[in-house]
């Protein structure tokens, strides 16, 4: 797998600690540019943007959780059953996880 490419912004007002978007990892504390676990985290969803072509991954994303909101009674259940969330939670300690995974790893994890 090929090194990925991203530039880490500062955003005060993100609602959540980190997001990526293509080619961005946005992030709310300037001190989280530190913690590389949560880059990682966000490393995989910039991964699983690139396979999908990053247009199709915001629309599978937001299927996914609207799906899941059928199943969760509540908004955290139902995102961090995500399938894109569930590979990137389950991976985000291992720091070698993206040198060896296998393209499409998302699927698993619907």
């Amino acid at each position: 797998m090929f090194k990925i490419p991203y530039i880490v912004i500062y955003v005060p007002f993100l609602n959540y600690g980190g997001m990526a978007l293509f080619p961005f990892i946005l992030i709310k504390y300037r001190h989280y540019r530190y913690n590389e676990f949560l880059i990682h985290h966000e490393k995989i969803h910039l991964q699983q943007q690139l396979e999908l072509l990053i247009l199709p991954f915001y629309i599978l994303y937001a299927l996914n959780y609207l799906g899941n909101r059928f199943k969760y009674p509540t908004h955290d259940q139902a995102y961090r059953n995500i399938c894109f969330e569930r590979e990137a939670y389950t991976h985000e300690y291992d720091l070698e996880y993206l040198k060896n995974r296998p393209l499409w790893s998302f699927w698993r994890y619907l």
